[in-house]
């Protein structure tokens, strides 16, 4: 068994940290991370992570030579050139475009979702923006309909980067926006979705009810 010799400061709640530990289960570098919990919001960002990573953004890396790096899709590139077997993240060509531009777009659902989260959690009720929330929700429905639409034969290929960046935004939606329902005007998304969240990889990383 060898030593985790990286640190992963992390949120079980973030989407974007889910990412990363689902490659870290799909490709068996669990034991070379030791986690790191932390909860930084917009307004009070978290002291240690700050430290080597001004922007305050989790998930982030610290490598053994300490150094840090922040993103989770720098983190997954950087893992993804660390285990033997096939990449999740095609390494040139085409196929590398497609699948980042997938990523890119699982991404982008996060992000407006977990936008969302923070206007409607952390603000008062009388301040929110409807209009600005309500623009926040088109991108997602319009991000879903693309993948329905367009991805879903991609998506039942190699559980790669595409493939679970797009899981974790779903489970997030079933997290923290069950109230939007995607499933009814995304059946094949919701069939696909269905089969993956039952990997060891997305069981084991479920965030806390």
């Amino acid at each position: 068994m060898s030593t985790s010799s990286m640190t992963l400061f992390h949120n079980p709640a973030s989407p974007f940290v889910r990412k990363v530990r689902v490659l870290l289960h799909e490709t068996g570098q669990l034991d070379r991370v030791t986690l790191h919990a932390c909860v930084p919001t917009p307004v009070k960002p978290d002291a240690e992570v700050i430290q080597d990573n001004p922007l305050g953004k989790i998930p982030a890396l610290r490598l053994a030579d300490g150094n840090v790096l922040h993103d989770s899709r720098v983190i997954l590139d950087y893992f993804d050139y660390q285990h033997t077997g096939t990449p999740l993240i095609p390494r040139n060509g085409p196929a590398r475009w497609r699948r980042l531009t997938l990523a890119s777009t699982a991404d982008g659902i996060m992000d407006a979702a977990v936008l969302v989260r923070y206007e409607t959690a952390m603000r008062p009720e009388e301040k929110h923006w409807d209009l600005w929330l309500e623009g926040q929700r088109d991108k997602i429905r319009r991000a879903l309909d693309m993948l329905e639409q367009d991805a879903i034969t991609e998506l039942a290929g190699p559980f790669d980067v595409a493939a679970i960046s797009v899981a974790c935004a779903l489970a997030y939606l079933d997290f923290r926006h069950p109230g939007m329902q995607w499933r009814s005007s995304h059946p094949k998304l919701a069939a696909w979705y269905a089969e993956v969240s039952q990997r060891p990889s997305m069981l084991q990383t479920q965030p806390p009810a």
